[in-house]
């Protein structure tokens, strides 16, 4: 049974106190945050504390064994590949190419999604209509497929990735924007705005604003799982980060030829990935939960 929590009158919590005592209640999506705060200082400061060179060859450790296996060395905690090249450091750097690039890329689709969408949504008529039909043609467009597009135009490489993924995402932006900020247009306390003589310029900024940032901070966190999946998959398809690139997606392509002899050059990386977006999909999750009462 949940706690009912009564507060004295001279003690009411704000909204912001309120939305993170309901995220800290969700033990997942607790657990979540403290895992995307680790990932996010790995991308800062792990090709920092990298043991090795993501390209450092050494051909007198091919194919070691992570330490917890009978042939592993301590030296090479998480193994090395067919090259010599140690995994963890790889990982390392990887993290920083990876979710570095996936966070710039959001922020990116974020600023682009909030002009669009903000400008389309207060608009009416048939500027409006045209423009909600042309998102929902791009939105029946897969992510992965249309940045897979982008690419095989602009060819490989992390630059073209960059804007191939950014490309991808932000119509997903535009429309979460665009969805909101015309549905709040349509509340009573935005018609006694106007009634109160308020222009365009202030409605938006006062009173629709503040009311949409719950959806902007959940399409990002969205956003951010969805743009590590399509970077790992591009660079998994060859098509993203090439080698000796030790961007996640990379390392597992690159490590299919030894899965058989060394499963942990696949597997490695795969949990990597893997960890990552279910760390930001469970704090996703547990901000939707947050903020929906707020939100109703």
């Amino acid at each position: 049974m949940p706690q009912i929590k009564i507060y004295q009158e001279d003690h009411i919590p704000s909204p912001l106190s309120r939305i993170w005592s309901a995220f800290t209640d969700n033990p997942f999506a607790f657990a979540g945050l403290w895992a995307v705060c680790c990932l996010l200082l790995l991308a800062l400061f792990g090709p920092l504390i990298a043991p090795y060179s993501p390209e450092h060859q050494d051909p007198l450790a091919l194919l070691l064994a992570p330490s917890w296996e009978p042939t592993g060395t301590v030296e090479h905690f998480l193994g090395t590949d067919d090259l010599g090249r140690d995994i963890f450091s790889r990982l390392l750097h990887g993290a920083h190419l990876t979710f570095g690039m996936a966070l710039a890329i959001v922020i990116t689709a974020l600023l682009l999604g909030f002009i669009i969408g903000s400008i389309s949504g207060m608009m009416k008529g048939l500027k409006s209509s045209i423009l909600s039909h042309l998102l929902d043609a791009l939105l029946s467009i897969p992510s992965l497929l249309m940045a897979i597009l982008v690419v095989a135009v602009t060819g490989p490489g992390l630059g073209n990735v960059f804007w191939a993924v950014g490309i991808a995402l932000t119509p997903q932006f535009v429309r979460a924007i665009h969805q909101a900020v015309h549905e709040e247009l349509q509340k009573e306390y935005v018609t006694a705005a106007r009634l109160d003589g308020a222009n365009s310029l202030q409605i938006f900024w006062y009173v629709i604003l503040p009311n949409v940032m719950d959806t902007m901070i959940i399409q990002t966190t969205l956003g951010i799982s969805a743009a590590i999946l399509d970077i790992a998959a591009l660079g998994f398809l060859n098509l993203g980060a090439q080698a000796p690139s030790p961007e996640w997606g990379a390392m597992v392509s690159q490590g299919l030829d030894n899965l058989l002899t060394a499963p942990w050059t696949v597997t490695i990386p795969g949990v990597a990935i893997l960890c990552s977006v279910l760390a930001i999909n469970l704090v996703g999750d547990g901000l939707r939960s947050a903020l929906s009462p707020i939100r109703s």
